[in-house]
Formats: structure tokens, C-alpha cells, sequence
């Protein structure tokens, strides 16, 4: 190995070393990476982009009112003296709708009647107008009379009869009530003239032996069939007109259409009706039914007349140990449990009836709940006992606003009854069509009508056709005026409240 001497330097490199290392130590020269990053600007932006800048800015200054416009909260100013002049004027005179009274003779005497006959029958009939009850939504009454004999019609002058001249004599009567009615439907045309309801009394002067009756139709119209003199003839038309026609036979102090009842209808038009039948301990036995065939057959025609007042849904469901939640005692000379009237508040067991299952129905829709309790057997059979003592003929209850109860026995069951042990069965045709038949009687009852008519006051035998729809048409006209009436008068509620809130209702200062 050689040896470096101690004075001796290390040779310096050579020039072209030098230079070749200065050129790869120095930096890179700008237009090495032209292509990598652009060249900063060199002047001012032009009158192009500043134009554009000052046109978005104009925009938005020009837009922000009508932003600001549209997202506001306007609050009208409410009339608030046109409605108080409205409530009181509905509290003096209540709200009320004309309706029309047609009285037809039907004399069976050869000749033609005499002209001014029916103008005179018509005055005499026009002065018992303020006889009509406080409660009742008839406004003007129109009253108009036409009496038929063998030689022909005469009509009074105050207004066009529909009568059809000859259509219907006094010996059509002993044909039958159910055709009768038909008959007189036909005759009359409906019953309705110049845009309101026309109702018909006929007196069919006519002996027939069965002395002097009256028989409500189930249109617009009644019948009296006998021998009545003038005085009398006028004093049924006004009893059948006031106290059925306009007043659903409720009497004085008796609650119902008009008297401070409701109807069970929810604020969005809509009635659910649900039917449940309840086996109170499966145990015993288990009963079935056939709604959606039977029950829902039935009911379609009750639905169809009531759409006018409310959209009704159907539904059913049964249930299983259900038991109630009141108590019953042994009565061994009625041969059965009974329930008495001070229990009843106490029947439904909200924890263990699970009603309340339907999904048709919206927030703010009414649901009207029909059950069929099967008592267990050992309260079979559980009567329900009036507070005179008798037990009821139908074994049922309503409640107000909520529906109704119908207590069920099963056949052959008796104090001791054996169980079952679970067996299941299913009621028939005919106990089924017995029980909804109770159903739309606490219906009507809800609706505020009576489930049946008694002829009180009326001094003569009176029958009252039943409608297939549950309802006569005379009666669905009385809950049309009601429901109407009912809704005019929430309405004004309504905007009196509003109208008192107004004046301090906050306003907010963002939104005007």
C-alpha cells in the first residue's frame, strides 16, 4: 500500500469535474416545468369578470324581497263583527230549512170535489204552524192539500201538487200497508218539490171494519184508513207532520235528535263500526260466526242510507278471554245470573278487550264498538235486569258515544251448565241476523232516533213500517237537518274562538 507523505496535498479535480458538478446542483430553470404549473398573472382582472361579479350580486339584492314575501306568514284579518252578528243571529233564530206539507183527501163519493174545498182545508192547516216544537230545524212550511174523488182532483192554488190524479183511491188500502206505501211512493214522485222535501198525509176515507188507524210509511209520507170527520182529519195530519215528520217522535224531556245529542260522527266524516264477539273463557266453549258473509249483507244498506251524514267502514274480529269486569248474583227464581243497571257502567273490561284494533281508522275518525259478550258457564245464563225489575227483552245496552252491548246466551245453556271443554262452534243464520237486528237499533239509538215507536198521544192505533236500510227516509231527512245544524253551529264556534284570539295572537317580525 502506498503511504501519503504528511506535506503532501491531494491533487484538486479537473475543470470539466467541476463543471459537471455545477450543473447538477444547480436549481431548475422556470421553463423546465412550464408544463407542470401555469404562470402567475402578470395584470388586473378585465371589465369582464367585474361585470359578471356585479350582475350575480344585482340578482340576489333584486330577489331577496320576493324570498323574503314568499316565506312569510300572512295572517288575514278576521271579520270579526260579521261573525258575532252571525252567532247572534243563530242564537235568536236558530238554523232551519223549509220543507213542504201535502195533504191529500182521498174520498171515494161520486162528483168532482168542490174548487174551494181544498183552498179551505189548506188555511186550516196553515194556522197550526206555530204549534211546531222549539227544537224542530223546519223553517217555512208550505203547505198545499189536493182532494180526489171519483169524478176527478181539485188542488189549492198556493202550490203545484205532485199528486198523480187517479193513481191511488181509498179501496187501495185494503191491499196491504207494504203496498200502499209502494203505491203512494209511485203517486207522489219521491216527495220532493222546488229544491225541498215534501211530506204527505193521505186520509183514506174508507170503512174497512178495522176502525180508524194511522200508518207511517217508510218514505215521505202516512196514511190515516177509516171514517174521520173534518176536525179530526185535521188534527192527525198535524200530530203525524209535528211529531214524527219533524220531531222523530221524541217527546217533551226525552233525549235524542235535537236535544242536546250528538251525533258519533268524527271530524273527518268518517264512522268506523266495529263488531266484536267476545267468548268470555274459551274453556267453557268457543263460538265462531259468519260476519263477513252475513253481517256485512246486512249492514250494506244501513251504510249506503247514512253516507249522506257520514262514511261509514265495517270491520269484525272475535276474541278470547275476555271476561267482564262486573259482578252478577244468582237469582234461582228468574233461572240465572243476573245483571242489574247500577253494574253496567262497570260491564266493559278495558284491560282484557282489546277493541281497539281497527286500522281503517284515522286520528280523528269515530269509532262505534258493537259487541257480543258469551258469558263463561258458570254465569250462563246472565240476564240483564231493568230498574223496574223486568229483565230486558233484548238483553242489551248502549253507551253513549262508545256503541253498545249485547249479552248472548248460548243455546241449551242453563244454571249448571257443563263445559265444553274448548269445543267450538258457530252461531247460525238466524242468531246472527237476530243479534245485528239489536245492532241497528242501538244504531239508531247513537244517532239519536228511537230503536222503536210507540204511539203515544196519537188517540188511534198507529203502525209504523220497518225499512230494509234500517231507517226510514223521513228519519235519515231528520239526521241530514241535525248533522247539518250541528256542523253550522261548530263552524260559528270555531270562528269565535279564533276571532277572540286574534287581537293577541303573537306576530312575528321576521315574517310580518
Amino acid at each position: 500500500m502506498a503511504e501519503i507523505a504528511g506535506d503532501e496535498t491531494p491533487p484538486l479535480p479537473s475543470s470539466s469535474g467541476a463543471e459537471e458538478s455545477s450543473l447538477l446542483s444547480s436549481p431548475p430553470s422556470p421553463t423546465a416545468t412550464s408544463g407542470d404549473k401555469p404562470p402567475p398573472r402578470t395584470r388586473k382582472p378585465g371589465t369582464k369578470r367585474l361585470v359578471l361579479t356585479a350582475s350575480v350580486l344585482v340578482s340576489f339584492l333584486v330577489g331577496l324581497p320576493l324570498l323574503l314575501k314568499s316565506t312569510e306568514i300572512h295572517r288575514s284579518p278576521l271579520p270579526s263583527d260579521a261573525i258575532a252578528d252571525l252567532s247572534r243571529r243563530l242564537q235568536s233564530h236558530p238554523p232551519s230549512f223549509p220543507c213542504g206539507l201535502h195533504a191529500v183527501f182521498l174520498r171515494s163519493g161520486p162528483g168532482s170535489p168542490v174548487a174551494s174545498l181544498a183552498d179551505q182545508l189548506e188555511r186550516a192547516i196553515s194556522t197550526q204552524h206555530h204549534l211546531l216544537p222549539a227544537s224542530s230545524t223546519a223553517g217555512s212550511i208550505s203547505v198545499s192539500v189536493t182532494v180526489q174523488s171519483d169524478g176527478g182532483c181539485t188542488s189549492s192554488t198556493a202550490s203545484a201538487s205532485p199528486w198523480r190524479c187517479g193513481s191511488v183511491t181509498a179501496a187501495d188500502s185494503v191491499r196491504g200497508d207494504e203496498v200502499f206505501d209502494e203505491l203512494l211512493h209511485s203517486a207522489l214522485g219521491g216527495g220532493d218539490g222546488d229544491g225541498m222535501k215534501v211530506y204527505t198525509v193521505v186520509i183514506a176515507e174508507d170503512d174497512d171494519g178495522k176502525g180508524t188507524r194511522v200508518v207511517i210509511g217508510k218514505h215521505r209520507h202516512a196514511w190515516v184508513v177509516g171514517k174521520v170527520d173534518e176536525a179530526e182529519a185535521l188534527s192527525l195530519i198535524r200530530k203525524v207532520f209535528i211529531k214524527y215528520f219533524m220531531n222523530g217522535g221524541i217527546e217533551e224531556g226525552e233525549t235524542g235528535i235535537g236535544k242536546g245529542e250528538f251525533m258519533p260522527v268524527g271530524s273527518d266524516g268518517n264512522v268506523v263500526l266495529s263488531f266484536s264477539l267476545l267468548n268470555a273463557d274459551p274453556n267453557d266453549w268457543v263460538y265462531d260466526w259468519e260476519f263477513k258473509n252475513i253481517g256485512e249483507r246486512i249492514l250494506t244498506p244501513v251504510v249506503e242510507a247514512l253516507r249522506p251524514v257520514a262514511d261509514i267502514n265495517i270491520e269484525s274480529q272475535v276474541l278470547y278471554h275476555t271476561p267482564k269486569s262486573s259482578y252478577s248474583y244468582s237469582d234461582d227464581k228468574l233461572g240465572g245470573n243476573v245483571l242489574s243497571m247500577g253494574d253496567i257502567p262497570f260491564f266493559v273490561n278495558s284491560n282484557e278487550w282489546h277493541l281497539d284494533t281497527s286500522i281503517s281508522a284515522t286520528g280523528r275518525s269515530k269509532v262505534l264498538q258493537f259487541v257480543v259478550y258469551i258469558p263463561s258457564a258458570r254465569e250462563c245464563p246472565l240476564y240483564l235486569q231493568l230498574p223496574d225489575g223486568e229483565l230486558s227483552k233484548t238483553n242489551a245496552f248502549i253507551s253513549p258515544m262508545w256503541g253498545g252491548v249485547v249479552i248472548w246466551n248460548p243455546p241449551g245453556c242453563s244454571l249448571g251448565s257443563k263445559k265444553a271443554h274448548g269445543t267450538r262452534r258457530q252461531m247460525s243464520s238466524q242468531e246472527l241476523m237476530e243479534t245485528l237486528e239489536i245492532f241497528i237499533g242501538q244504531l239508531r239509538q247513537l244517532f239519536g232516533l228511537k230503536p222503536n215507536y210507540h204511539a203515544h198521544g196519537m188517540d188511534v192505533a198507529t203502525k209504523f213500517l220497518v225499512s230494509e236500510k234500517g231507517f226510514a227516509q223521513w228519519e235519515l231527512d231528520l239526521l241530514y237537518r241535525h248533522h247539518a245544524c250541528s256542523n253550522l253551529l261548530s263552524c260559528v264556534a270555531t270562528l269565535e274562538s279564533l276571532s277572540s284570539l286574534g287581537p293577541i295572537a303573537p306576530k312575528n317580525d321576521c315574517y310580518g
